[in-house]
């Protein structure tokens, strides 16, 4: 059993708390407000019981609460920070944890945004800071953004990969620090062409909400962009990006945006593809996915 330290106890440490004790691990949060701390327990026992209603989640969890941050993280094998996203808050916050906690205690940020070399660069303990970055509610969403910085150490990005997969989590390793890392890049960049689609009239916020959560979202539950891509078009992404490719890049230059489709960028992503969706099996994964489809409809019904 691994001893979880949250720091933070808002929506995310909340939501952090019952994936760590849903996998048996003792976890204690700590909050500098005592009135949030309090709440949050309520929290996370009311979101137990409708994981419970739906089968999703069985016993208790173990979640106690901490006064002080000394306290919480005192015996912690690894500490999950949850605390506002503002650059000098995590500053401070890495630095006094990095005079607190155990040598081998991993120290990870949840942030959606900031670098970890932003935060904790100058630490004498910094090479086992990360950022491990959840989609909301990462009990129910498992991806989890695992973002090293170029002095962390290696050996601790592998311990904690194992120990989200350990707690149900899809650790997905970020190869370079980079602002927004990868989910919110994608969400981002979708965002700012639904703000730019309502400003120019096109369409309402509603109907392109329509368009993302009844198509787009339904069909990247089962596939992301790529896969979705190479079994829309027979002869794969390949074929896809000769024949969709050159209209994208028009409605990239339309945003500013002069990037094109290079041959060698979609070579790199077919053959990446090819090792999941083997083309000769081109239309037994297209079933599968309509299959998958089927039953999504039918649970949406």
């Amino acid at each position: 059993m691994t001893r979880i330290a949250i720091v933070g106890a808002g929506s995310i440490g909340v939501a952090w708390a019952i994936v760590f004790a849903r996998a048996g691990h003792s976890v204690v949060m700590h909050d500098v407000s005592s009135a949030r701390l309090s709440d949050a327990v309520a929290e996370v026992e009311q979101r137990a019981a409708m994981l419970r209603s739906f089968g999703l989640l069985e016993g208790s969890l173990s979640v106690s609460v901490a006064g002080s941050l000394e306290e919480a993280v005192a015996d912690a094998d690894h500490v999950q920070e949850c605390v506002v996203e503002d650059l000098e808050v995590k500053r401070s916050l890495f630095a006094s944890l990095d005079g607190l906690v155990r040598p081998s205690c991993v120290l990870a940020s949840s942030t959606s945004m900031i670098p970890a070399s932003r935060f904790a660069a100058t630490l004498s303990g910094r090479s086992r800071c990360l950022v491990v970055h959840p989609g909301n509610p990462p009990y129910l969403l498992p991806v989890a953004e695992l973002v090293p910085a170029p002095f962390t150490d290696p050996l601790l990005v592998e311990r904690t990969r194992s120990l989200l997969s350990s707690a149900g989590m899809i650790p997905v390793l970020v190869r370079k620090e980079i602002e927004g890392f990868v989910f919110n890049r994608l969400q981002g960049a979708l965002l700012r062409e639904a703000y730019a689609l309502v400003r120019d009239g096109v369409a309402s916020p509603d109907d392109i909400d329509v368009v993302v959560s009844q198509g787009l979202g339904r069909r990247w539950s089962i596939l992301g962009p790529f896969a979705t891509a190479e079994l829309n078009t027979r002869g794969g992404i390949r074929r896809h990006a000769q024949v969709m490719g050159p209209a994208y890049a028009r409605m990239g230059a339309e945003r500013g945006d002069h990037g094109q489709l290079t041959a060698d960028l979609v070579e790199e992503v077919a053959a990446a593809l090819a090792e999941r969706l083997p083309r000769d099996q081109w239309a037994e994964h297209v079933e599968a996915r309509d299959l998958a489809l089927m039953k999504l409809t039918q649970a949406f019904a």
